[in-house]
């Protein structure tokens, strides 16, 4: 392992380490409650090693509770009745109460995930922005007519809510990816029952008090806080469940799929990415290492959407790894609740062991190190973090190029032609994002075209818009969010046919 003489940043923070836990409970029918069995739930900042969490631990009948909740809001129409404009007007008002309590929500969600208070604010921003671009959506749920089906007949599409959705989001970006499916399958008219991740699950509670706060019907969205077993798997699992909104891993996704069979209830998958930023000697080189030490830094490479592969032209391979790595050692790795920190804290120890795992494995296996490659501690004993780290003369069958490291670990590797870009980018089990630098508009079109990607970037990376659709090919997942493409995903398509006049018969008896 190569050494790095790297410092942490820490300087004056944003908000103080709370004297005592923000405590959370389950929301459940329009009602604050505990679990059945009273058990309780801790979360320490990995950045911090301060208690700052405790949470209801739910049992299977919690989570049961939540889902009949959900059943009969939905059956009897409280919500899925109302017009678009009634839905319109409760989804902007949680948007409000979003940006009134924008700070509060931040900094509970760095206490929590570890990021960057600027980033957390920033993600903050974006959810409400998201909550109002789904109201508007609640106000354009539409369909079709079929007008040149015969004098005697018309045709109707309708689009209808799903019914019972389960939301299960994950600990890297709880506030926002609950704000890329709760509002859409609200807009459409659907019930939720929604569980966070246990180490992350501050915001959504907070979250929850705000849909209180607006009025929200009982039992339209109900939040169950807890484990994978026994919470995540009863929401998976119930028949009154008619749908699965799932952002994790890929592993944990094919579980939830595995899970739906016996209903065959509708399952929307957000998983895993290994997204190459590809580099042509044509490209603007400044602002592309720039991009790349983004992509792979961005909330600590925790990140579904993480270039973590470096695919840089033969031509120019040392010059820009080189250039990527000196900017890397600029990058301010440290204590989030400093503003100057742009990398904050690794989510566990466990996972911070998994990233060193993957670098050590791809050193002995003849990559070279050029950058970092070590977990770290503050100075004060608090808090995990992993050096920025570069690794070079990567082969595209190492592990460390095909699997979700999830840490802030480039893989760097070459091509010598876009058909061999192509074919690196898509020799791989996922397909959520790709990206191309080149002022070539030829090769930028023909890769956006062969890479099989749910998104591809040109001359950019990781820009993001409510109105269109993000999801990935391959094992990236199923399904679409955010767009209208977000609202259809929580609907069904109902075909009505109208006959007018009389009816020509099937069987006329003889006389």
């Amino acid at each position: 392992m190569a050494s790095t003489d790297w410092k942490l940043t820490f300087g004056a923070r944003a908000a103080d380490l709370p004297s005592t836990p923000y405590v959370g409970r389950h929301f459940i029918d329009g009602k604050w409650r505990d679990s059945g069995d009273s058990q309780t739930m801790a979360r320490r900042s990995p950045a911090h090693d301060a208690l700052v969490g405790q949470y209801a631990k739910g049992t299977a009948d919690d989570a049961r509770d939540a889902v009949v909740a959900a059943r009969q809001a939905f059956d009897d129409g409280r919500w899925s009745r109302l017009s678009g404009k009634q839905r319109h007007d409760y989804l902007c008002q949680v948007a409000e109460r979003i940006e009134r309590d924008h700070e509060t929500i931040a900094v509970q969600e760095v206490l929590e995930s570890g990021k960057p208070i600027t980033q957390a604010r920033a993600e903050v921003s974006g959810a409400a922005a998201l909550w109002r671009y789904a109201a508007t959506l609640a106000w354009n749920v539409r369909g079709d007519s079929y007008n040149a089906l015969g004098d005697d007949m018309l045709g109707l599409v309708m689009r209808e809510p799903i019914g019972v959705v389960s939301i299960i989001t994950p600990w890297n970006f709880p506030f926002i990816i609950a704000a890329q499916k709760l509002p859409f399958a609200l807009a459409a008219g659907c019930t939720v029952a929604l569980k966070p991740s246990e180490l992350t699950s501050g915001t959504t509670v907070m979250l929850a008090g705000l849909l209180d706060e607006v009025g929200l019907p009982d039992g339209v969205v109900n939040v169950v806080l807890g484990e994978g077993d026994p919470v995540g798997a009863v929401l998976t699992h119930s028949d009154d469940v008619d749908m699965v909104s799932f952002t994790g891993s890929t592993q944990v996704g094919k579980e939830a799929v595995a899970a739906s069979a016996g209903t065959l209830k509708k399952v929307s998958l957000e998983l895993g990415g290994k997204n190459p930023q590809v580099i042509f000697p044509d490209a603007d080189l400044e602002a592309a290492a720039d991009a790349v030490v983004f992509g792979v830094y961005f909330n600590g490479g925790q990140c579904c959407n993480s270039s973590s592969r470096l695919l840089v032209h033969r031509d120019i391979a040392e010059e820009f790894t080189q250039r990527v790595v000196e900017l890397s050692r600029q990058v301010p790795f440290g204590d989030p609740l400093d503003s100057q920190a742009r990398v904050g804290a690794i989510i566990s120890e466990a996972h911070e062991r998994k990233i060193q795992g993957y670098v050590e494995q791809a050193v002995t296996q003849g990559a070279t190190l050029r950058l970092g490659g070590r977990a770290l501690q503050a100075p004060n004993g608090e808090g995990r973090y992993f050096e920025p780290t570069v690794v070079s003369g990567v082969s595209p069958d190492m592990e460390i190029a095909r699997d979700e490291v999830f840490g802030p670990v480039l893989s760097a590797l070459t091509f010598d032609t876009l058909d061999e870009a192509i074919s690196i980018t898509n020799d791989c089990l996922y397909g959520l994002s790709a990206g191309i630098w080149s002022r070539s508009i030829d090769n930028c079109l023909a890769y956006a075209r062969r890479a099989r990607a749910g998104t591809v970037w040109v001359n950019t990376w990781m820009d993001g818009y409510p109105e269109l659709p993000f999801g990935g090919f391959k094992q990236s997942g199923l399904g679409r969010e955010l767009g209208h493409f977000g609202l259809d995903e929580f609907t069904e398509q109902k075909t009505v046919q109208l006959h007018m006049g009389a009816r020509t018969n099937w069987w006329v008896p003889q006389a």
